[in-house]
C-alpha cells in the first residue's frame, strides 16, 4: 500500500491513521518533496477512473493565477501538477491495482 501523503494536511493525516490503525504499514511518500512522475501520476489518474484536470486542487493559488478557466489536455494537467505539486488532490491511496482519494479518509476502507 502506497499513500501519496502531505503531514500538513488534516484529510492526508487522517488517511494516514485509519491505514495505520487498520494494521497496514503504507510506504509513505510526501509528494511535495518527491512529486510523482508523468508515468506514475497517468497510472495513479488511470486507477482512479477520473480525468487529470480532477485530480487538481481548484482552491489552490496557483490554480487560481495560472490555470484557472483554461482548457486543458490531460497531458498539460499532469505537467502542472509536476510542476506544482500542490495542485496535486490528497491523499491518494493505492492497493493492489486499485487507488481512492481519501476525501472523505473512510473511502481508504475500500482499499483495507
Amino acid at each position: 500500500m502506497k499513500i501519496y501523503h502531505n503531514p500538513r494536511c488534516r484529510k492526508s493525516r487522517e488517511t494516514l491513521t485509519l491505514i495505520l490503525d487498520n494494521g497496514k504499514a503504507p510506504e509513505i511518500v510526501e509528494y511535495l518533496k518527491s512529486p510523482p512522475s508523468a508515468d506514475e501520476l497517468r497510472a495513479i489518474i488511470d486507477l482512479l477512473g477520473i480525468s487529470a484536470q480532477d485530480l487538481i486542487r481548484k482552491g489552490e493559488d496557483i490554480f487560481k493565477t495560472e490555470y484557472k478557466g483554461k482548457e486543458l489536455s490531460d497531458a498539460e494537467w499532469i505537467d502542472a501538477m509536476i510542476q506544482n505539486p500542490k495542485l496535486i488532490q490528497r491523499p491518494i491511496v493505492v492497493e493492489n491495482g486499485k487507488a481512492v482519494l481519501g476525501r472523505p479518509p473512510e473511502n481508504v476502507l475500500d482499499l483495507l
